[in-house]
């Protein structure tokens, strides 16, 4: 589970931000809380703020932070080849000098599973536009009471690479082979060292999804839960998920069409047919299940998504959530990682919402609701409600309405509106 996402410069985050998702000391919902070895740990954190605030850039700072340790082993290359490396500098905040010149940094803590003897790794690194420049794993054991054990650290600055928590013969290799824009945990990982693979697999099992973007969620509709085409126990699943929101998809029909090409080669498709319930009958009919909603094609998207984070115990990042979405279905969707004899694996979702009526505090801890705010400056920052202080110095108490006192600016991260005058004298 993860623990803690810190990241800094990094779009419109300037400063030192943090993403915490264990337990504060607050009394509500206590059957939300995850205990892992030492740790207390939430299953949901929910990210509220006005457009432009920086939502989706918190998710943007932890999808490059996974897709640069997934892919950077082919960033290093040869300078004198023209696609030498497809290398993902990060994009810093603009707005000062200074900053837009400075790296940025992206760091997690995270917990393995009880089975796992519920080790503790603090891994992160710090980028620019020429490549890596400074790397480090860390470890802690349930049973440690002292801070992490370096498994290895890098600095470029200082021509540090410490590999001591590593096996000597796989010190060598990775000396041999690394590069300025390769990580060492990805190097290793192809290496097949243990730990350092370990790390990224971690984040190649979290899923993100940005269904903003017209394109990503086009994309996620046309993927398949695992097992879909040939298996129909999973579309029986997959009605039943259904159900609760749309009863009268009561199956599937599944076909497999096969076109030849050039004599040799074939491309397969698979057309998909949603069976409705007539009703005026006992008869069914079917409708191609692109031609659905977008509601029900963006539930059939988060099946796939949630397949996968509830087998795998992982972390499921979404963008707007609640996107031709009812409140409702939000809801229940939320419910999924906060009941325990649902998500035995202990998933985690991490989402974004203009929705406030998710505020309302019969779903949510305070501890699990997250602000984001821009500055005139265009700096934005990331804040807790269960950590905000009012005018009067008070802290916001578990039984005062939150989704109202949100829309009247109580807590900040709401847009500053004037009227719509750029057409008067028209």
């Amino acid at each position: 589970m993860l623990l803690q996402f810190n990241f800094k410069n990094f779009k419109s985050f300037r400063d030192d931000t943090t993403l915490d998702l264990t337990a504060t000391k607050i009394s509500e919902y206590n059957n939300h809380v995850v205990a892992i070895g030492k740790e207390k740990v939430l299953p949901v954190a929910a990210i509220f703020g006005a457009n432009a605030s920086g939502k989706s850039n918190v998710q943007e700072a932890f999808r490059y932070m996974a897709t640069y340790v997934v892919r950077s082993f082919a960033y290093g290359g040869d300078k004198s080849r023209k696609d030498k490396s497809d290398f993902m500098a990060p994009i810093p905040f603009l707005f000062d000098e200074k900053s837009k010149n400075l790296v940025s940094s992206f760091e997690v803590y995270f917990i393995d599973s009880e089975e796992n003897d519920a080790k503790s790794y603090n891994y992160g690194f710090t980028i620019g536009g020429d490549g890596i420049d400074e790397e480090w794993l860390n470890y802690r054991s349930k049973s440690s009471r002292g801070d992490y054990k370096r498994i290895f650290y890098r600095n470029k600055s200082e021509n540090v690479l410490n590999l001591s928590g590593i096996a000597q013969k796989s010190q060598d290799n990775i000396k041999i082979a690394l590069e300025k824009e390769v990580l060492v945990v990805s190097l290793g990982a192809k290496l097949k060292i243990a730990k350092l693979k370990f790390v990224r697999d971690w984040f190649i099992n979290n899923e993100i999804a940005d269904f903003g973007s017209p394109t990503e969620n086009y994309f996620l509709s046309e993927q398949l839960p695992d097992g879909f085409i040939n298996n129909k126990e999973v579309q029986k699943k997959v009605v039943q998920y259904f159900a609760a929101f749309d009863p009268s998809i009561v199956d599937f029909e599944v076909e497999t069409l096969v076109f030849e090409q050039n004599d040799a080669d074939e491309i397969k498709l698979v057309r998909i047919d949603a069976v409705h319930k007539m009703m005026d009958s006992d008869k069914t009919t079917t409708i191609p299940l692109r031609l659905e909603s977008a509601g029900t094609l963006k539930m059939f998207a988060l099946y796939r998504l949630l397949q996968g984070v509830l087998g795998n115990g992982s972390i499921l990042f979404v963008d707007e959530l609640n996107a031709r979405l009812h409140p409702l279905l939000v809801r229940t969707f939320v419910i999924i990682f906060l009941d325990p004899d649902l998500n035995k694996n202990h998933a985690q979702l991490i989402f974004t919402s203009h929705d406030s009526w998710q505020l309302n505090s019969n779903l949510l801890r305070r501890d699990e609701v997250w602000f984001t705010e821009k500055s005139e400056d265009g700096v934005s920052t990331l804040y807790s409600l269960a950590d905000f202080v009012d005018e009067g110095g008070a802290k916001i108490r578990r039984d005062e309405n939150h989704a109202k006192n949100y829309l009247l600016g109580k807590y900040g991260a709401i847009p500053t509106l004037k009227h719509f005058d750029m057409f008067e004298g028209e």
